[in-house]
């Protein structure tokens, strides 16, 4: 064929379709791709490489438009054909991909993803036989074996078959996480098969698995509540509420107020196209989150196929998305959730979160100005806009919108420790040492065993050569509690850098670059001990380091002048006196302020 011979004449390597599906891709390599001029490229070669790297890139709209491009030019390549369906399916191009998945399995019959987007075509036109034959024919592979005897339950129970789709749903060799689907999706057919028993027996085993997992929680609790038994429904949720970390999630607080109030309760899945789309939602969320985005588009959009307006599957898809920084297409999906759900806060405030990436910072600001007129009582678009300002260096601003989280608490509580700490780093960037001061101490109060805070007022204090001893012991047991975070054992260095202890110094200062190599304040603080302690060859080496890893314009001139001029040499501490005050200088901030999405590097995030 014409392309497999340009391949081979341009010694493009393939990759298998396997390490596609099993999210191991390495990506590929930035061809330099000249007279490639839009996505409709008339090189065949050209329109392949610029999908190639596209898909790299995680840009599979470009991906597909490219790939087709080289298609309409070779319409015989195997390769381009498989590669081409699969960037419109994870694209949502429905159409296109149902008719290349009908070629691609004339070549390659038992291709799971092509399988399974035939099987739910059909499986939508109630061609149920049809289905069950695509589906079955996907079975390969863990994640495919399980999605096929899965699928085919749901066609058994469409079919009306309900004892064949429970005895189905089984597999000789169950790892647990696949005895979890296999039990939750037995639950959901049970129930709508009016088969009460076994309905809750099922629940019961996957709730007592993981009470944790939002979606069987609801589910259960739906499930129970629609059976007229509202005590046990509540039940469920406050266990739910119990052995969850963090605050209630909004849907599960939505739930136990209608539930409270003695609302009709409809069930999570009352038809057989819900429940084959929370499969799909249920995989393609769980392998996103595991890393394998690829295939995890690929089943999230075949949920939305069956159920286009499904929340989670949606917001899931989103999330996808921003993990690929493709945060238009974020907004963009996150827009399509139904408008006024339990979610609509979270939904806007993730939006406003992507338009800030795209620098659109205003409209991130208007947006979330709105959302907490619209939501007086909640925190959550106050701590939002703080976290934004202050990632954007607008410090006063973001003081405003902590002090509004802060008033909205009341009492505080060990949880809030981060709007005070917030707040005070806001106000330490604003050379207001005070308030800082009492702000760091009062979220140390709340929670004493919080490495960033013990940081914090560690390093500000040495760094402004005041408290030392206490500064000291702060952010020892900051490392003690975080002893891989490259900005805490910079501040050790640095501490025993100002006590004068220097080959204390550069001991925790090489450890803070071997774990962030990229960070020129790391580099230019290990370059000051070196020269303290007389390796001025190495010492020059980092701050040429540091220079070459664009710092801020305020550490450039420091740096040059190091380099120019070198250090005076300090003499260094005696031996048990480490918690001398030295001569007390003018307060400084050695650390740059652009980490994103919060600024300090004294691991502000």
């Amino acid at each position: 064929m014409r392309f497999t011979r340009l391949l081979r004449v341009q010694n493009v390597g393939l990759l298998s379709l396997a390490a596609l599906l099993t999210g191991l891709v390495t990506p590929a390599p930035a061809f330099a791709w000249s007279g490639v001029h839009g996505d409709n490229t008339r090189s065949l070669a050209g329109s392949y490489l610029a999908g190639r790297f596209a898909r790299s890139s995680h840009d599979t709209g470009r991906a597909a438009n490219f790939y087709r491009n080289a298609l309409r030019q070779d319409p015989d390549s195997g390769v381009l054909l498989e590669r081409t369906f699969l960037m419109e399916a994870s694209e949502g191009n429905r159409e296109r991909a149902i008719e290349l998945a009908k070629e691609v399995v004339k070549r390659q019959p038992r291709h799971r993803m092509a399988r399974l987007l035939l099987g739910l075509d059909a499986f939508k036109a109630r061609s149920y036989k049809r289905s069950a034959e695509h589906f079955k024919a996907a079975g390969s592979g863990p994640i495919g074996e399980l999605t096929s005897v899965i699928t085919r339950a749901w066609v058994e129970h469409a079919s009306g078959n309900n004892i064949k789709a429970l005895s189905s749903l089984t597999l000789r060799r169950q790892a647990d996480w696949a005895r979890f689907y296999l039990r939750y999706h037995r639950a959901l057919i049970a129930d709508l098969a009016n088969r009460s028993s076994d309905a809750k027996r099922a629940y019961e085993s996957v709730f007592q698995q993981d009470s944790k997992t939002l979606r069987t929680a609801l589910a259960y609790a739906r499930s129970s509540a629609h059976a007229g038994d509202y005590r046990r429904a509540k039940s469920i949720v406050r266990t739910h509420f119990r052995q969850s970390s963090g605050e209630p999630h909004p849907l599960a607080t939505d739930l136990m107020e209608r539930l409270t109030r003695g609302d009709a309760i409809q069930r999570l899945v009352e038809t057989p196209e819900q429940g084959m789309a929370e499969l799909f939602y249920g995989l393609g969320e769980a392998l996103t989150g595991e890393g394998g985005v690829s295939i995890g588009v690929l089943y999230l959009q075949m949920a939305l196929y069956l159920q286009p307006n499904h929340p989670f599957a949606l917001a899931a898809l989103a999330s996808a998305y921003e993990s690929m920084k493709r945060y238009e297409k974020a907004i963009d999906t996150y827009g399509r959730i139904q408008k006024g759900s339990p979610l609509q806060l979270a939904i806007d405030i993730r939006k406003a979160f992507n338009l800030n990436e795209l620098e659109r910072v205003e409209e991130a600001k208007t947006l979330l100005d709105a959302v907490a007129a619209a939501n007086p009582k909640s925190i959550k678009p106050f701590d939002a806009l703080g976290n934004i300002m202050r990632a954007r260096k607008r410090y006063e601003e973001a003081i405003g919108y902590y002090s509004s989280a802060i008033e909205l608490i009341g009492k505080p509580e060990k949880k809030d420790w981060v709007y005070f700490y917030s707040r005070g780093t806001s106000y330490e960037r604003t050379k207001k040492w005070k308030p800082a001061e009492a702000d760091l101490k009062k979220a140390l109060e709340l929670d004493p065993n919080q490495p960033l805070t013990l940081n914090y007022l560690g390093y500000s204090w040495i760094d402004q050569n005041i408290n030392l001893r206490n500064g000291l012991k702060l952010i020892e047991k900051a490392v003690s509690l975080k002893p891989d975070d490259g900005y805490i054992v910079d501040s050790l260095g640095w501490a025993h850098y100002r006590l004068g202890s220097y080959p204390k110094s550069v001991k925790y200062l090489e450890r803070a670059v071997e774990l962030r190599p990229e960070d020129p304040v790391l580099n230019d603080h290990l370059g000051d001990a070196y020269w303290q302690v007389g390796r001025i060859t190495e010492a020059r080496f980092q701050w040429d380091q540091a220079l070459s890893l664009a710092p801020e314009a305020d550490l450039i001139g420091a740096i040059r002048k190091k380099l120019a001029e070198g250090l005076p040499v300090k003499k260094q501490a005696l031996a048990g006196a480490a918690v001398a005050e030295p001569e007390r200088t003018a307060p400084q901030s050695t650390r740059s302020s652009n980490q994103v999405p919060l600024p300090q590097r004294r691991n502000a995030n």
